[in-house]
């Protein structure tokens, strides 16, 4: 018996010094949990229960092995986009073809489809996007990176917040002249698109008129936005009666609404006929904010002393554009654009990806507009103890774990994404080495223990003989 007793001793530090040498060897692997024995005594039981307990235990067996999921360190700006660590609880779900198996280690890219998969070709599973680009979260499906250009967008709005000095002085030339700066005391453009995405440049003059008073004048390209004619004869015209809109403050700088005494809009002269070849209109709406209608985009085409503008092919936006100028405040500091916004943009490409927090997988495009393409799930277990290891730094669903409970990052008890970062192995390779010199002395001390046996025995023998 005492000889068993010993071998299990010897099987036992065995298997401690394999799962030992194995968590060193995985060191340095991405998404690793380290492992631990448990061992537990033996005791030969009789058939018949005894009043004492005089049984000295026949060794020692393996109870499990289990491995540690505790958190490890992150490895931070990798430069990959696709680069996922977990700060918390959950696991990425993988499918391998049809398998579904679950992993720490984040290291994905994108294959020649756009399916972001690992170094196996496994596929990330997450939730794609609709026509609307609306992230569906529902049913898990390969995360696939829409690589395809952002088609463009006409300038349906433009926000424009600034502030008019109220120590200017009038300018000195009375009559409005987009070419003389001494017609007007504050310019400044804001980009607008087409509907092809080709950029124009819609500029705005202010001057002042009196005590509390402004006027804001507005071209397209350098063109009245109401042109002479959808096809105007050589040279650049400006129609004289181009379109305006008076401000007013109060006399603590607050914008009023621009309206005349009998309640009309006071807009592109409104006191003034329409010029009878006008292509667009402005107008206020009810929420003070105003309205350029019908607006057709021009090309400048000829030579630069004789040039011609004509259609350029493209619409604006369907709605017309909305010109927000509420926001204007009149101040004794100095005159200028303070912020600035539009909804148009070109035709643009993938510039390059980012993940938040949440897995939302956005894409930033070469037209300065980002959007989200994807976002990556997680997936948690009641017993993550009772996974079963699949090799590769995976696991698979077992009785033992539970169901597996999936759903966005941050929701339940599921844990967040940090991009450009990999979790490292959990292995404290100085317990591990310390428990490397425990092991093998354990094992020393079982031979030790076998070896010593073996001389009793002998002992005996001598005896008898």
């Amino acid at each position: 018996m005492s000889f068993n007793i010993g071998l299990s001793g010897l099987t036992a530090a065995n298997k401690n010094l394999d799962v030992t040498g194995n968590n060193i060897a995985n060191v340095a692997t991405t998404g690793f949990k380290g492992s631990r024995v448990e061992f537990g005594d033996q005791y030969a039981q009789s058939i018949r229960g005894t009043s004492g307990n005089v049984n000295t235990g026949s060794g020692v067996a393996v109870s499990a092995i289990s491995q540690q999921f505790k958190q490890g360190n992150l490895t931070m700006g990798t430069g990959n986009a696709l680069d996922l660590a977990i700060n918390g609880n959950g696991f990425f779900q993988l499918s391998n073809g049809g398998e579904k198996l679950y992993t720490r280690a984040g290291a994905f890219h994108t294959d020649k489809e756009g399916y972001v998969i690992n170094s196996e070709g496994m596929n990330l599973q997450g939730y794609n996007v609709d026509a609307n680009g609306d992230v569906v979260v529902g049913t898990l499906t390969n995360l696939r990176v829409d690589s395809s250009n952002l088609e463009p967008s006409a300038s349906s709005m433009i926000t424009n917040v600034a502030n008019l000095n109220t120590t200017t002085t009038a300018p000195t030339i009375t009559t409005f002249n987009p070419t003389d700066i001494k017609s007007y005391n504050l310019k400044y453009d804001t980009p607008i698109y087409d509907s092809q995405g080709n950029a124009h440049k819609l500029e705005s003059y202010f001057v002042k008129t009196g005590v509390n008073s402004w006027s804001m004048y507005t071209l397209v390209d350098g063109q009245n936005i109401s042109p002479a004619a959808a096809v105007p004869p050589a040279g650049v015209v400006v129609d004289p009666e181009m379109d305006r809109v008076d401000f007013k403050f109060d006399s603590s700088g607050n914008l009023l609404l621009p309206r005349l005494a009998n309640g009309d809009v006071d807009v592109a002269d409104a006191d003034a006929p329409t010029p009878a070849n006008a292509t667009s209109k402005v107008t206020l709406n009810a929420d003070g904010t105003f309205q350029v209608s019908d607006w057709k985009p021009l090309v400048q085409t000829g030579t630069a002393a004789n040039p011609v503008w004509v259609e350029n092919g493209a619409t604006g936006s369907a709605t017309g554009i909305k010109l927000d100028m509420t926001g204007i405040s009149q101040t004794a500091s100095v005159s200028g654009l303070i912020r600035q916004n539009q909804n148009g943009y070109a035709t643009g490409q993938i510039s390059s990806m980012s993940v938040d927090a949440g897995g939302n997988l956005f894409a930033s495009y070469t037209n300065g507009q980002s959007k989200v393409i994807g976002q990556v799930s997680l997936t948690n277990f009641a017993n993550v103890q009772g996974l079963a290891s699949a090799g590769g730094t995976n696991w698979r669903e077992t009785f033992a774990s539970g169901v597996p409970v999936s759903g966005p990052p941050e929701t339940g008890t599921l844990g967040y994404i940090t991009g450009q970062a990999l979790e490292e192995s959990n292995v404290d390779l100085t317990a591990e080495l310390v428990d490397l010199i425990k092991a093998q002395s354990n094992y020393q001390a079982n031979a030790k223990s076998i070896s010593t046996q073996s001389t009793l025995l002998q002992t005996t023998i001598q005896m008898v003989g």
